[in-house]
Order: C-alpha cells, then structure tokens, then sequence
C-alpha cells in the first residue's frame, strides 16, 4: 500500500558508500549473533572461554551479524578489539541501535552521531560489510515515516547501509527505486506466512544482496520473545528453493544471507547445509 508521493522527502541523495567492495557471484553465508551460550556442542566445544567465541567462530563463517549493537550502543574500541580477534577479511555487519529504529526520540541525530563514528571504526580497517536499519512493523509507510528513514540514512552515510522492512507496505517498486537512487540495499526476508509481512522477492539494490532467515514459527512471531519467536529450524527442502534465488542474486551483486534462527544452534546448522548446497564440494 504506497503512498502517490515519493518515498523520501526531497534531500540530498548521496549514491556513493565507502563500505566493502566485493565482486558479483559471492555469496557470503553466516549468522545473526554469535556469543551464545546454548551453541556450545552444536559449534563451541564445551571448554571453549567465552570470549574466544569470536576467533573459533571466524573459523567457520566469513562474516557475523552484530546484534549487540541494537541494545548497547558500539564504540569504536570494543569494534577495534572485534577485528583483533578475527582474521584479514572477515567482515562485520552492524545493527543500529535501537534509539535509531524502535525508540527514536529528540536526541536520535546525537545517537547516529555516535553510531557512525563507532562504525565508521570497520570501514576504516576494512571490515564493513554494511550498516543494518531493521525496522520495526510498526513502522509504517507514512510521510513522517518517510522523512525520519530519509533522515537516517543521511545521517549514517557515507557508509554502506541496508533496510529491513518489517510490513508489507514498504513493498514496492517505487520504494525499491528510491533505495537504488540513494545507493542503500534493501533486506529480503524468509518469514512466516503471515498477513501484512514483506513479500518474498529476490532484489538487488544500492549494489548489495541481503536476506535474513527467521524461521517460520507463525505461532510465536506475534506474541514470542527474541528467542522462542526464532525458534525454527530449517528443512533442506525449504533451504533448497533459496539455492537458485541466491545464485540468481549473485549475478548482480554479492550477497549477503544471514541466519537468526538462533536457538540451540539452529541458525550454525542451517547456514553450513545452505553453504553445502551452494558449494558443493
């Protein structure tokens, strides 16, 4: 359900990013999180201190999704200390913080202030995958809605930065193009099939492929916790239709996929059949 006017309110479009520049055909499999404890036997051995889950983990995956940033807001040294403990080339994608999405208030301009200098720390050691501005469904399409996401985004460039849209009214092509004119990626979601949820399309915009897995536990998406809401685990049937989106996505961008089904290992379990199955050996 779109609005007649344009999407964003009518400021500077800035196309140009100074995140990670991959190469069309990568597609880069991981996780939503890291440092949880109920992975231990399902990828951390149970010895294994707690603040090496970084370094083990960076064995097995290219990239993490940051989480932690969503409650607490990141700075630049305990970012630094992150890429201490991982290898050349493995790369972050951040969360904004929530005062940025889900409680913004009158100080939100001195919040992105802050997010982008403690961010900006992993693009300048080339560790940036991209920015993530996750929406909350209660966000709607709405002039003022509009004009604060235009806002925001300005607000975080010059660094890479996807959106996530948490209802179905974002959906669109004229929200699409405005994406692409503002060089911002938009994030696709595998999610139940429930009313007023975004569609499930394969698109590529702001030169960047994103989807994010969060299970198809319809019984807990309305009323579940960060957890039991995720708690779903992944056939290969289901993970086998994504195989020829993902590499059709590839043709244009790298893409980034991103496991939140985090519950006792579900999302490590899934994002290494989903990497079998795009890479055979």
């Amino acid at each position: 359900m779109q609005s007649t006017g344009t999407w964003f309110s009518p400021l500077l479009r800035k196309p140009k990013s100074r995140g990670i520049v991959s190469h069309m055909g990568d597609i880069l499999v991981a996780t939503s999180g890291y440092s949880y404890d109920d992975w231990r036997g399902f990828l951390y051995p149970d010895e294994l201190p707690k603040e090496e889950f970084l370094r083990y983990y960076a064995l097995f995956f290219p990239f993490v999704e940051l989480n932690f940033s969503y409650y607490a807001m990141p700075t630049s040294k305990s970012l630094m200390a992150m890429t201490a403990r991982t290898p050349e080339g493995f790369l972050f994608s951040i969360k904004t913080h929530q005062s940025l999405t889900h409680k913004p208030g009158p100080g939100w301009k001195d919040d992105a202030a802050a997010f982008l200098r403690a961010a900006a720390t992993l693009a300048d050691a080339g560790r940036l995958a991209t920015v993530l501005v996750q929406l909350p469904f209660s966000f709607h399409h709405t002039p003022e809605s509009r004009a604060y996401l235009a806002a925001l985004l300005d607000a975080l460039w010059p660094l890479p930065r996807v959106v996530e849209f948490r209802n179905d009214e974002w959906a669109g092509e004229r929200v699409y193009d405005e994406l692409e004119k503002r060089g911002v990626g938009c994030v696709m979601v595998d999610r139940p099939d429930l009313p007023g949820l975004p569609p499930l399309v394969e698109r590529i915009t702001g030169g960047l492929g994103y989807v994010r897995f969060h299970g198809r536990n319809s019984e807990q998406w309305w009323s579940g916790d960060n957890v039991s809401r995720y708690d779903y685990l992944y056939t290969e049937d289901e993970l086998h239709t994504w195989v020829p989106r993902l590499k059709g996505m590839a043709k244009a961008a790298t893409v980034l996929v991103a496991f939140n089904n985090h519950a006792k290992g579900k999302a490590v379990k899934n994002a290494r059949e989903l990497s079998s199955m795009l890479f055979p050996a």
